[in-house]
């Protein structure tokens, strides 16, 4: 062999995985005692000296995580930052910050910069992910992800149950009195936005109220869309007396239009977002919201990454999800209602 042995000619050798070898070597009692014989042997046939594996994990660390977004002007990603950021100083790493676009070709851009040993590895906080990287999982480097699913991609997750808020959020409408309710999705080809319409319909159902499609609003989370999707629905003539929107961004959008409209909030319409960003907070009048424990997620999701990476080292499993609580922080966006509707202003 003309080059100095290493992990990845055991496992050729041995016919086993690199990560089977790593754990052969470190952990032998925790495999089977064919498989040590077979990879004891492979480490004399190649000359591979088992202390160099230490070595050679230490060296292409980066001590670095790329924390990766959906739209990195997002007010809701500080304080997952900044929880990312403190767990990962404590840790002694360091994040970078990437913004998906929504874009494959900016995914595909970092994960391949964690491939390439710019960073150790990546969390996800993004609903999609490149069809073509799905096919050779085993391929994709260390990852986590943060209050998102992607679809046939199982990995370490830090999560909320987004049925259960999104129910409790219109329930919590419905027991005010309203029964014609908006609900403005986040994208309906992603787990967040099928999860939420279906904690809205759920609600709806449990009430036993009708569940009206023309009240259901496409969107994408941000304020553009609320505050479109809110003028098309104005301007068709139809009634309702709340919203329930799928972030604080759309929310905060739909007032801009309902106001537009002459409509007041809340004597006319109330109103009620997810997230409990700082903008909800000081927005007129404060907007009652779904809070989220942003910087204990993000928190988690960052001792995730390090398990997630110490288990890459060592050939032991990956590390469980955690799953975090929400609530509805009422404030004065909301009024009782009687049971009636208010009709768009915009239609004349």
């Amino acid at each position: 062999m003309s080059h100095q042995p290493n992990i990845r000619d055991v496992a050729k050798v041995a016919g086993v995985s690199t990560a089977t070898v790593s754990r052969t070597l470190k952990r032998p009692e925790k495999v089977r005692e064919e498989t040590r014989l077979k990879v004891m042997k492979a480490v004399e046939e190649t000359g591979f000296v088992p202390n160099d594996l230490a070595r050679m994990f230490r060296t292409r660390e980066s001590r670095t995580v790329i924390l990766l977004v959906r739209d990195i002007s997002n007010p809701f990603y500080l304080d997952i930052y900044k929880g990312v950021e403190e767990e990962a100083f404590a840790a002694g790493y360091k994040v970078l910050m990437g913004d998906a676009r929504d874009d494959d070709e900016r995914i595909t851009h970092y994960v391949d910069a964690v491939r390439e040993g710019h960073a150790d590895g990546l969390i996800l906080m993004v609903g999609h992910f490149p069809k073509e990287m799905l096919v050779c999982p085993e391929k994709l480097p260390p990852m986590v992800v943060a209050l998102e699913q992607i679809e046939h991609l199982e990995l370490p997750t830090v999560r909320v149950d987004n049925v259960a808020a999104a129910r409790e959020a219109v329930s919590y409408l419905i027991d005010q009195g309203h029964r014609r309710i908006v609900h403005l999705t986040g994208p309906l080809d992603e787990y967040l936005g099928q999860a939420r319409l279906e904690g809205y319909r759920q609600a709806l159902t449990q009430a036993k109220l009708p569940v009206d499609e023309a009240l259901i609003l496409p969107g994408d989370f941000s304020l553009n869309c609320g505050y479109q999707q809110m003028m098309k629905l104005q301007e068709s003539g139809a009634s309702f007396s709340a919203v329930f929107a799928s972030s604080d961004q759309m929310a905060i959008g739909a007032a801009g239009a309902l106001r537009e409209k002459g409509l007041n909030i809340p004597s006319d319409v109330s109103l009620v977002g997810f997230d409990d960003t700082l903008i909800a907070s000081v927005f007129y009048p404060p907007l009652t919201t779904v809070f989220q424990p942003r910087r204990e997620i993000g928190r988690a999701a960052m001792a995730l990454m390090v398990e997630t990476l110490q288990s890459a080292g060592d050939g032991s499993d990956l590390p469980s999800d955690r799953l975090f609580p929400t609530q509805i922080t009422v404030r004065s966006s909301v009024v009782s209602s009687n049971g009636g509707t208010r009709m768009s202003l915009g239609v004349n």
